[in-house]
């Protein structure tokens, strides 16, 4: 998640680069060809071209404001994420009780830190791309493996569970699944040995339903892709407009000039041109960039960050020393 108030040019550019160039030539071209060559055909009427435009704008808006939903929606789900983990470190720390307090510690952590396991490996099976998953240009993809937190080692899990467990999860398909899992025998287990009553027994096991419940949510988010008759018709009527636009700048700038020579009012089609195709190419790239929510990008949820946030505050709940410190931002970017 970009976290500075004002995007930096040298972050747009890395995302603009190569479709600036392309206008550019492809204008220069259209203009070479109508000025130098003569080709007075190229005029195309600007009037359809602004229907066109319109319809673009409102397609694109709509896209927009739905992917914005699904980034939103996301970033809900891991608040309550959030809320739930505080709410199970209290409730084993309440509950789990034997009298002895050095075993009560040792209970809790295990119950603990399994949790932390499942929410840095559920982490991690979300970022994992998918078939469909947004494709960047070649600096945008440096810039991702520079931080390193798009694809994490699914060795997360490995400092907070046994060498057995982590074992046993490396070999199942859905690890976040089985450590919920994990956790409901740990405490049918202190039930059957009285350590919890059967009242604090249901108490937790409606945390870890609720668990399992925000965890199907963000897979469904990631399991879906946004429909692509919305996110590739956007596209596809977007490049046919910003395709069209200098033709019909044409017939804009090639009249008669407000002021000098007609050549150097007929240029600034160029320009224009380039600023407009920019505009509306960057309002449907919004849209892509916020489809996936969990992929790990610049605009994504910052899973890694919240899931750093959530280990502090349990850990500190169980009075441990050296906590490690809040994720902070890389080249502005929360992952």
């Amino acid at each position: 998640m970009y976290v500075k108030r004002n995007i930096g040019w040298g972050l747009i550019l890395r995302f603009a680069w190569r479709n600036l160039i392309f206008f550019t030539l492809y204008a220069a071209l259209i203009f070479y060809a109508y000025h130098y060559l003569w080709l007075d055909f190229l005029d195309i009427p600007f009037q359809p071209l602004s229907v066109i435009g319109i319809a673009v704008a409102f397609y694109i808006g709509f896209k927009n404001s739905q992917s914005y939903d699904r980034f939103w929606e996301g970033r809900k789900i891991w608040g309550g994420i959030v809320n739930y983990s505080r709410t199970w470190a209290l409730q084993v720390q309440s509950f789990v009780r034997t009298g002895n307090p050095k075993t009560d510690h040792t209970l809790q952590q295990q119950l603990i830190y399994r949790h932390l396991a499942w929410i840095n490996a559920l982490r991690v099976q979300l970022r994992q791309p998918k078939t469909w998953s947004l494709k960047v240009n070649s600096t945008v993809e440096r810039l991702h493996q520079k931080h390193g937190e798009r694809n994490t080692s699914c060795h997360e899990a490995l400092g907070f569970v046994s060498e057995e467990e982590y074992t046993d999860l490396k070999q199942r398909v859905n690890p976040a699944t089985h450590l919920i899992k994990n956790q409901g025998k740990a405490l049918v287990a202190l039930k059957e040995k009285d350590i919890i009553d059967g009242f604090q027994e249901d108490q937790l096991q409606s945390v870890l339903e609720e668990c399992y419940n925000l965890q199907g949510m963000c897979e469904r988010i990631k399991n879906t892709p946004f429909p692509r008759q919305y996110g590739y018709f956007s596209r596809v009527f977007t490049w046919i407009f910003v395709l069209l636009l200098p033709f019909g700048l044409l017939n804009v700038f090639g009249g008669e000039p407000m002021s000098g020579s007609k050549a150097w009012y007929e240029f600034l089609m160029i320009p224009f041109s380039v600023l407009i195709s920019w505009i509306f190419i960057t309002m449907e790239s919004v849209g892509d960039n916020s489809e996936d929510p969990f992929d790990g990008r610049i605009n994504d949820v910052p899973m890694t960050a919240l899931c750093r946030t959530i280990e502090i505050d349990l850990r500190d709940m169980l009075n441990e020393d050296n906590l490690p410190e809040p994720l902070q931002p890389q080249d502005h970017i929360l992952y």
